[in-house]
């Protein structure tokens, strides 16, 4: 069985947000709020990364908002924009891999060419996220985990009681299902990323554009096959 959109798109929230953590000094590309911590952190401890965490949430709300208008006036035209939108993020993915091959290691997170590699990377994760809003609405979250994790324990105690219709049930469990796969998919990222930077280091950055590639396969084949027959 081929892994799916969100599944793959789950694993690249973790793995990514795993390898910036690791290779740019605590910086969180996908769970970007998460830099109001780290933030905390550095300036308690003095160590470097302070102004990539300043900037990750608002580059990140800021490629939403650019992503969503260009979106809303393309559309009319059928334009593709969720194939348009993978593609790019393809691309932030792949300059942010030669940037961090290239240049790194970086002994600090403050310096320019660092900072540059850790927004490319917000900008990226910031696109999935809003891509999988718009287009895979049915779909759990794939950057960030804690409401996803909370909405599987309650669907996990409401089975356990047995209290169920067996309508709610029925309905419940693809909703499970798909929890559980996302919440593994992204803890899978997360290791692998560790694993992979142990290993490579910042070779680390070289799987998601890859990763990002494939899951844009079944999307193509879902429009080509979404497209009216030509009539002979």
């Amino acid at each position: 069985m081929r892994p799916s959109v969100p599944t793959l798109w789950s694993f690249n929230g973790g793995y990514v947000d795993t390898a910036g953590f690791l290779a740019l000094h605590g910086l969180f590309t996908s769970h970007v709020t998460g830099n109001f911590v780290t933030l905390g952190a550095t300036i308690a401890l003095g160590t470097s990364g302070a102004v990539a965490k300043l900037l990750a949430l608002p580059m990140f709300c800021v490629v939403i908002v650019l992503a969503r208008a260009l979106g809303n006036r393309l559309r009319p035209s059928g334009f593709p924009i969720l194939e348009s939108a993978v593609v790019l993020k393809i691309l932030l993915l792949s300059s942010a891999a030669a940037l961090g091959i290239a240049h790194g290691p970086f002994p600090t997170g403050d310096r320019p060419i660092a900072v540059t590699t850790g927004m490319i990377l917000v900008a990226a994760m910031a696109i999935q996220n809003a891509a999988s809003r718009v287009h895979l609405p049915k779909a759990p979250p794939t950057t960030i985990m804690t409401g996803t994790s909370t909405q599987l324990m309650i669907d996990v105690a409401d089975l356990a009681t047995g209290r169920l219709t067996p309508e709610e049930r029925a309905a419940m469990l693809p909703r499970l299902r798909s929890l559980a796969i996302a919440v593994v998919s992204f803890a899978l990222g997360c290791l692998v990323a560790a694993v992979v930077f142990n290993r490579f280091e910042m070779k680390v950055f070289l799987l998601p554009p890859l990763v990002a590639a494939i899951s844009l396969v079944p999307i193509l084949g879902a429009r080509s096959k979404a497209k009216p027959s030509q009539p002979s």
